[in-house]
């Protein structure tokens, strides 16, 4: 995965550099014609505009980062908890994982997935719990943003609750 670029997120300079023309056309409109200004005025307003639109484009790729990662975990303990023994329950949430993860390849440059089936029941009519923690790596380093890390981890870890009365003795007659 690494090497794509996410789209609508890198070109911060060409933004920049419209909302500094618009900002000094706005000032010659007012009358100032101090000629030779111009250029005074794009490196001072582009020092400033491009890193907050960086900034802010870090804190979008945060957020959509974040929410792979939450709703990854939630879609694999979830398709744990349906599962009728822990080694199923083990396969079942990564493979959902790994899913959810393709289907936002462009947001986790890595990834880390750790489905916990310790609370699952051995009985019927015991409850039971599946936990799965998701960590998701972001790049930042393409946003060159001074005090920027080059990339950031978030985690998510959600619970699902095991369906109690379900047979897992293999049996499946009654009890």
């Amino acid at each position: 995965m690494r090497g794509k670029q996410i789209p609508g997120l890198f070109g911060v300079s060409r933004v920049a550099g419209a909302v500094c023309a618009a900002l000094a056309r706005a000032g010659r409109a007012r009358g100032g014609g101090e000629r030779g200004s111009y250029t005074l005025e794009a490196v001072l307003c582009l020092t400033v505009v491009v890193p907050i639109l960086g900034i802010i484009a870090a804190f979008g790729l945060a957020g959509l980062g974040d929410s792979t990662a939450a709703n990854t975990a939630a879609a694999a303990a979830r398709a744990a908890s349906e599962s009728d023994d822990p080694d199923t329950a083990q396969a079942r949430g990564r493979q959902a994982a790994l899913k959810s993860l393709g289907q936002a390849q462009r947001t986790c440059t890595s990834s880390d997935i750790v489905v916990d089936t310790s609370g699952f029941p051995s009985q019927p009519g015991q409850p039971g719990t599946v936990t799965v923690r998701v960590d998701c790596t972001i790049p930042l380093a393409k946003l060159a943003v001074p005090g920027l890390p080059g990339a950031k981890t978030l985690t998510a870890t959600r619970h699902s609750a095991v369906d109690r009365y379900v047979d897992r003795t293999g049996e499946g007659g009654d009890q």
